[in-house]
């Protein structure tokens, strides 16, 4: 069903987040007052009635709020998987809002309505997500995508993210402090997101660095027919990962698609320090010829070299080994402060290096199966086992740098779409991890 309208002034969109909040009251009322009847009640059908409530609300407000959403999807070992299952629609089967609104954004643009710049338009949107919606239009007798902002998306952002916040506190269980971070690193990449001629030129930049991957596609921007609302590229024809899985492709295939994804993050994260933060599936289409295209770079994680140079250094087994080494990690990246006690220091780092080794696993061998659902299940258990420690939650500072939010987001993406790819992908040695010892090698008998 198509949407007219989206409340666009504080006050509209205020309303709509208390609304909301009401929904969620009255659902925790009726499933306490059918838990007087049945002790035994379980929680699954307030999920579910929660989750219907917040996503109708984010998904009829569009923009930061449904991006959230989409981001919330991604977190399976926070959510309950009534969240995350709702949550996923936001990734491209949002809403789509009617004709006319389109219209007057492309006015705003260029001045002229689509119909007078192509050859045809089609006015029915064929994709809906969180930040804009894709039509199809004919130019030059070719096929092109069009992607095209909601109104006022880029406006809405700072209030928006005010107001869900006692949402995602509530569903996510962080800390006030640590919070704050996620939500001051969350709105500066969704206003970089609503620029779509930063989109375009980011878009440039990495496809051509990374238009040697085998198998790896890319489609054609037009400057002349993109501004900071409208994007307009080449039409690419593919499927979603969901869709693709249904024609039962061989395991050749998936590898050979799953190691174009491995290849393709490889270079972004250790040659361009620049990254395709946001791997969902809604961001892939996997084509009849075994190839993988890209299709959205709004999402793009730029990496701060000191960062850099901390983070992966724990990928590098000779440099987990020292402890030296690891405490100043674990200090410079905000995991351990000067405040912790020894005791909560050493219980934070043991629970921080077992999660890095298990992450790390598909580093060590020469090539990963991350077909292996055992593994993807550790993972997850594991992420819920730490996010639960009383350690973390008693802290006033809030964990982690802010930068590693898109950097765990990312390999957590990574990973879940190679798992239901269910793809063996060639991990093996790479230049970057001798880098990273170098860059580590003249402290070691220093913190030793």
């Amino acid at each position: 069903m198509e949407q007219n309208s989206i409340p666009s002034s504080k006050v509209e969109r205020a309303m709509r987040f208390v609304k909301t909040g009401a929904q969620i009251g009255g659902n925790y009322i009726k499933h306490y007052s059918k838990k007087m009847v049945d002790p035994s009640l379980s929680r699954e059908e307030l999920h579910e009635d929660n989750a219907t409530d917040v996503y109708n609300a984010l998904s009829e407000l569009k923009g930061s709020a449904l991006k959230v959403a989409q981001m919330l999807s991604m977190e399976k070992n926070i959510l309950p998987r009534q969240y995350t299952n709702k949550f996923q629609m936001a990734q491209y089967n949002a809403p789509p809002l009617s004709g006319p609104l389109i219209i007057q954004t492309f006015i705003k643009s260029f001045g002229k309505a689509p119909q007078e710049i192509f050859e045809q338009f089609n006015m029915k949107a064929c994709n809906a997500a969180s930040i804009g919606q894709v039509h199809e239009a004919i130019l030059n007798q070719k096929k092109i995508a069009i992607k095209i902002q909601y109104p006022g998306v880029a406006e809405s952002i700072k209030s928006d993210l005010r107001m869900v916040k006692p949402i995602a506190f509530r569903l996510l269980d962080m800390n006030e402090k640590e919070l704050e971070k996620y939500i001051k690193e969350v709105e500066g990449k969704l206003l970089e997101e609503t620029d779509y001629e930063l989109e375009y030129k980011r878009s440039i930049e990495i496809s051509e660095a990374c238009a040697h991957i085998p198998n790896l596609v890319f489609t054609k921007y037009y400057k002349e027919y993109t501004s900071k609302r409208v994007l307009t590229m080449d039409w690419m024809e593919g499927l979603h990962l969901d869709d693709y899985l249904k024609t039962n492709p061989s395991q050749e295939e998936r590898n050979r698609i799953g190691q174009a994804m491995w290849d393709f993050y490889d270079i972004q994260v250790h040659e361009l320090k620049s990254v395709h933060a946001d791997p969902h599936p809604g961001n892939f289409l996997m084509q009849e010829n075994g190839k993988l295209g890209v299709i959205d770079f709004g999402c793009v994680k730029e990496i701060p070299e000191d960062f850099y140079y901390n983070y992966f250094a724990l990928l590098v087994n000779e440099l987990l080994e020292e402890p030296g080494i690891v405490k100043k990690i674990m200090t410079q990246q905000e995991i351990i402060n000067a405040n912790d006690t020894k005791e909560v220091q050493q219980i934070i780092t043991d629970a921080f290096l077992k999660m890095t080794k298990l992450l790390a696993t598909p580093f060590v061998e020469p090539s990963f199966d991350f077909g292996n659902n055992e593994y993807i299940d550790k993972i997850y258990a594991l992420g819920e086992e730490v996010s639960k420690m009383d350690e973390l939650k008693k802290s006033k500072e809030g964990r982690g740098s802010q930068h590693a939010l898109y950097i765990n987001r990312t390999y957590f993406g990574l990973y879940s779409i190679l798992n239901v790819l269910q793809a063996k992908v060639n991990t093996g040695e790479r230049d970057w991890k001798t880098a990273l010892f170098n860059y580590h090698k003249p402290q070691l008998s220093a913190v030793s």
